[in-house]
């Protein structure tokens, strides 16, 4: 039986570390469900810890490999997907789109589940890895309202709305959705926009599931640990992030006319270096502000997680928790070989 292994939680917890490492010992490839990692020219504060002069891969290099292997992956090539080699294995979803562009969790899954499938025609397995919930959610469960189009008129009718009047027109499409949601998502016009354009065509229409993958056994892996210890990490973390070069690379987005209105430039670790490069505040409470944004992150993202019983928790802040995925993954690939 085809096999999917996924491994989530919050972030700073090593998830792609460990993804790495199990593909090694259970011949797999990595595809990333992090909605900040799609962006071509974003690496450092999107956490994609790139090893020095890593090449992204496409399909001249990728077909030639390939043969080796049995299966040609030219069949991604209309899809425009590549991936990177890090450590001698593949990572995919990385480097989608351009980060002027605007990117969607239907957009996601088209491009992961072709990637998922054609990793099993390898022989291969796919390693689904990320904290991002609704992109595993879909993989694995398929979402709704990932099959609803853009509504472009509706769009430019609700350009010029603030939060509050687009809240207002999403709790008379749909009272119980807006009751729902929570303060950041509120706030966010995006969200709404999109929130008003699905309430709209669930009105008129019922949405199928978008495509999903069938006939495979899947493996939840969750690490966690104690908030305070993850806090910690964050602080390192961000820390890091600033001597490899974020503010630079920020800078560059900008010259390169990448604008803080953009879906990218509205991420987390992005965002909030705009009042310091308009002057408005110091790199200091920039800096305080991204962890607070990261340590609210992960309130959310246990949240989201918590919920779902499928998932096999390791706490990586006790010893021996590495051996203890890897006894545990072992016996499970085994089981349905």
């Amino acid at each position: 039986m085809k096999k999917l292994l996924i491994v989530c939680g919050p972030t700073a917890t090593g998830k792609t570390g460990l993804a790495l490492h199990l593909s090694k010992v259970f011949n797999g490839e990595v595809i990333s469900a992090d909605s900040r990692q799609v962006y071509k020219k974003m690496d450092i504060g999107t956490g994609k810890d790139l090893p020095r002069n890593s090449n992204f891969q496409w399909f001249d290099k990728l077909t030639i490999l390939s043969k080796v292997e049995g299966f040609p992956i030219s069949n991604l090539k209309k899809s425009g997907i590549g991936c990177y080699c890090i450590h001698g294995v593949r990572i995919w979803g990385y480097d989608l789109v351009g980060p002027e562009e605007e990117f969607s969790v239907a957009h996601y899954l088209k491009i992961a589940n072709k990637v998922i499938e054609n990793i099993w025609k390898r022989e291969k397995l796919p390693i689904l890895v990320g904290g991002t919930g609704l992109y595993i959610k879909g993989v694995v469960d398929g979402i709704q309202t990932a099959s609803i189009p853009r509504n472009s008129k509706l769009r430019k009718s609700l350009k010029d709305k603030t939060a509050v009047e687009l809240f207002e027109i999403l709790a008379g499409f749909d009272p119980i959705k807006s009751a729902s949601m929570n303060i950041s998502d509120n706030k966010n016009p995006r969200r709404l926009v999109r929130a008003i354009e699905v309430a709209q065509f669930q009105f008129k229409f019922r949405p199928e599931l978008s495509n999903v993958i069938k006939d495979y056994e899947a493996l939840f892996i969750g690490l966690t640990a104690p908030r305070e210890f993850l806090y910690r990490n964050i602080e390192r973390r961000v820390d890091e992030r600033l001597k490899q070069g974020l503010e630079k690379e920020i800078r560059n987005l900008l010259v390169k006319g990448v604008g803080w209105d953009t879906q990218s430039m509205r991420s987390m670790g992005y965002k909030e270096w705009k009042e310091y490069l308009t002057g408005n505040k110091s790199k200091k409470e920039v800096i305080l502000e991204w962890v607070k944004d990261e340590k609210n992150y992960i309130k959310r993202q246990l949240t989201w997680f918590v919920k779902d019983k499928r998932i096999i928790w390791f706490d990586i802040s006790k010893s021996g928790w590495r051996k203890a995925v890897d006894k545990f993954v072992a016996k499970w690939y085994k089981s349905i070989r």
